[in-house]
């Protein structure tokens, strides 16, 4: 499976009255997966991520590259474990402001390339980004528009491509990242993702997809997890069904 980029051991995570919303929960991510998390409405998918990214209190073990988020520092962790939700908050402005005031923060400002090379490279939103973005239909002038006035499945390629263009992360958690898309947008980004971790010279090393479409997770997954209240089981699916 190759070398092991994040391990989670017997976590958990309650509601606020105390009740678990999920427990028990571990695995481990190597180099190339593609882990594909389903699972019934309410099973804790989304929240999963959140644990992940340290974006809300659990109990239990996450492990980046054999060390505890708290050793990198959060919001540094944050950058090389990234988390990109099912739909970016309505901030003000524009995403291009947006990118501009993340790319002013300490955590990204001088972080370098955790690849193979280690080698540091200026952040930006570069022509590659946007590029990017547009080979998913975004065209550069809604980098300019106010972030409500974008649709959902504008908002949801947007982000992902900053995500990705921000060239930092190791591994991509994806809550639903192409919900609001039609099956040809859909289509282009989960060809992207699946090619862009097999390259040897990019930093993304694997990505924990979230999605309630069992035909998308046989399209993209090559590991398969089902999360219910009492744990997580990988399961064995034969993509050809």
């Amino acid at each position: 499976m190759g070398d092991t980029v994040l391990e989670v051991k017997e976590l958990q995570c309650a509601r606020p009255k105390g009740d678990p919303i999920f427990s028990n929960v571990s695995f481990a991510v190597s180099k190339g997966d593609i882990v594909v998390v389903q699972g019934k409405s309410g099973s804790g998918k989304s929240t999963l991520l959140k644990c992940l990214s340290h974006l809300i209190l659990y109990q239990g073990d996450i492990l980046y590259r054999e060390q505890t988020p708290k050793s990198y520092g959060i919001p540094s962790y944050r950058t090389r474990v990234q988390y990109v939700p099912q739909r970016a908050s309505l901030l003000p402005g524009t995403p291009r402001d947006f990118m501009t005031s993340i790319l002013n923060f300490g955590s990204y400002s001088k972080q370098p390339v955790l690849g193979d090379d280690r080698i540091g490279r200026p952040r930006g939103l570069s022509n590659d980004t946007i590029d990017l973005a547009e080979s998913w239909g975004i065209d550069e002038e809604l980098w300019d528009r106010n972030w409500s006035t974008l649709s959902g499945g504008e908002m949801q390629r947007i982000a992902l491509a900053m995500a990705i263009g921000m060239g930092t992360a190791e591994v991509l958690l994806l809550d639903e990242p192409t919900s609001a898309l039609d099956p040809d947008s859909s289509a282009r980004v989960e060809r992207f993702l699946k090619s862009e971790i097999k390259k040897p010279n990019t930093n993304l090393k694997a990505l924990i997809w979230v999605t309630h479409s069992e035909e998308q997770g046989r399209r993209v997954g090559t590991r398969f997890m089902q999360l219910s209240a009492g744990g997580i089981q990988e399961e064995s699916v034969d993509p050809g069904v």
